[in-house]
């Protein structure tokens, strides 16, 4: 019997970091720029988020992840997360991300009508 439970607690011990891994990876791939944080915005590193490359929705854009998808709602600026199939809203769009990653001018482009 013991041998049962330290097995399924081993199998917990690693389902669990391998959750984590895949969150902390999401998370980091998303907006992959650095500096930049006080206006006018100058000094930013990395690349930009590419909008176009995103899986388009009703709504917006999907970045998928391995354990979380991180959408942008195309009219309102909206950021939530998707887990679980559970959608929890975030944000709004900052203003170091409208400067710097432009999200208002990509979602013109794919034709929506940003408010923000």
């Amino acid at each position: 019997m013991r041998y049962i439970l330290n097995t399924f607690a081993g199998i917990g011990l690693i389902a669990t970091v391998l959750v984590a891994f895949g969150l902390w990876l999401d998370f980091r791939n998303f907006d992959r720029t650095r500096g930049g944080y006080e206006p006018p915005f100058a000094g930013v590193i990395g690349d930009p988020i590419d909008w176009l490359s995103m899986d388009r929705t009703p709504t917006g854009v999907a970045k998928r992840g391995y354990v979380v998808n991180v959408l942008a709602d195309g009219t309102t600026g909206m950021i939530s997360f998707e887990i679980f199939k559970q959608k929890i809203d975030f944000r709004r769009f900052s203003e170091r991300a409208l400067a710097v990653h432009k999200p208002r001018e990509a979602f013109v482009e794919m034709g929506f009508k940003p408010e923000f």
